[in-house]
């Protein structure tokens, strides 16, 4: 008698409710599933998240190997997706709710997977979901954590947080040494929650993250970097000292699925305007799902954009009160957006500058950039990927963002 096949083994991959987390998270669950593995995506759809899987959806032509399957978070005291309060309560309110209910929903996830017949073996979680280390522990569960930024920012946290490189200087304009794998830099280039309020949510959820990474470096869990190599090596051979797990798995960009199922209607109506636009015109500006712009420096953005001349796309989130009245003061030459493909839009013909905060997944769409023979100018702001950018590879102009008097 034919013995059956192996069961095979079963990854639940937990992620943060953010745009920036989901989308690699869900390139490495594709990757896995193709390797034969049972892949569970586990997250909290919501009216601000691109994110297009139902919930008991299960794809299984990856390859022809594997499976990838969506089963929301939910249950217990955890707010049920969709719910508005996922947008309307601010990324403060949102990590605090997720800390204090989260952890018994997925607990409980896990548990249904075991009742199913598909324990889990591993579990891999996206960064600022601390407790999802803690509750792989509880259930008996080996545990990853993908770091979605870049390895030089994860090294620059880890220093200055476990005090392994000195004092880090508070005048923006002195050099920081000392950062094994990285350049000199000013302080004025360092991420801006290492001089964050210590109340500040976001740098305690983040510390909490890094010191688990220093108490938990054992050979039961293992640190993803959303990088690869031949762009970081000296960031990644310095941390390796530290936390000898570390292993980079990137770049994980997809431009052909970039919210999970591949290109939404709403693309159709950008897309449009820009071919409409004669080629190498249009200024596109975007600063990321995250950053929340105040309504005087929106008013003064969109007015320097028209008083540019030139045709202009402007990504800014619609949970604001006054999205509509941007969007209607953007002119006949100016088009706002809430969202956009990170991959169609910088390569597109007609754009011809790129203006952005550029944060670590746009980083990563730059060879979509670069495939572009249209795009000219990119300028960024002061960011720690910017930094590298445009100091380290030379290919980018940086800017000081402030509203004029």
């Amino acid at each position: 008698m034919a013995s059956s096949p192996p069961a095979r083994a079963h990854i639940l991959l937990v992620c943060a409710p953010l745009q920036g987390h989901v989308n690699p998270l869900l390139v490495l669950g594709r990757r896995l599933a193709s390797r034969g593995l049972l892949v569970t995506f586990s997250t909290i759809p919501h009216a601000g998240l691109k994110f297009t899987h139902a919930d008991g959806e299960t794809t299984t032509d990856i390859a022809g190997r594997g499976m990838l399957r969506f089963e929301h978070l939910q249950g217990g005291d955890l707010w049920p997706p969709h719910d508005p309060r996922y947008v309307a309560s601010g990324g403060d309110t949102l990590l605090r709710h997720l800390e204090d209910a989260a952890p018994a929903a997925l607990a409980g996830l896990i548990r249904r997977q075991s009742d199913a017949g598909r324990p889990v073996a591993v579990v891999v979680a996206s960064t600022f979901v601390p407790w999802a280390r803690h509750v792989a522990a509880g259930e008996g569960v080996r545990h990853a954590l993908l770091w979605t930024e870049s390895c030089s920012v994860l090294s620059l946290f880890y220093h200055f947080f476990h005090s392994l490189a000195g004092t880090f200087p508070s005048d923006t304009a002195a050099p920081v040494v000392g950062v094994p794998g990285m350049p000199a830099m000013a302080a004025g280039d360092l991420p801006v929650l290492i001089h964050a309020p210590e109340q500040f949510i976001w740098r305690q959820v983040l510390v909490a993250e890094l010191n688990s990474l220093r108490d938990d470096a054992t050979a039961s869990s293992w640190l993803l970097v959303n990088t690869f190599d031949e762009l970081e090596h000296a960031a990644i051979e310095g941390m390796t000292a530290h936390l000898s797990t570390i292993t980079p798995v990137g770049p994980l960009f997809d431009p052909e699925d970039e919210h999970g199922g591949g290109h939404g209607d709403d693309d159709e109506d950008y897309m449009q305007w820009l071919d409409a636009r004669p080629p190498r015109s249009v200024v596109f500006v975007a600063f990321g799902s995250l950053v929340k712009l105040e309504p005087d420096e929106v008013t003064e953005l969109v007015a320097g954009l028209a008083a540019t001349g030139r045709p202009f796309l402007l990504v800014v989130r619609n949970d604001d009160d006054n999205w509509a009245a941007i969007a209607g003061d953007s002119g006949s030459k100016g088009k706002v957006v809430a969202w956009c493909s990170q991959g169609r839009v910088p390569s597109h013909g007609t754009v011809g500058c790129f203006v952005t905060h550029w944060g670590w997944n746009w980083r990563r769409s730059r060879p979509a950039c670069r495939s572009s023979r249209s795009l000219r100018g990119l300028i960024s702001l002061p960011t720690p990927s910017s930094w590298r950018v445009c100091t380290v590879s030379g290919s980018g102009c940086r800017g000081r963002w402030r509203v004029a008097p």
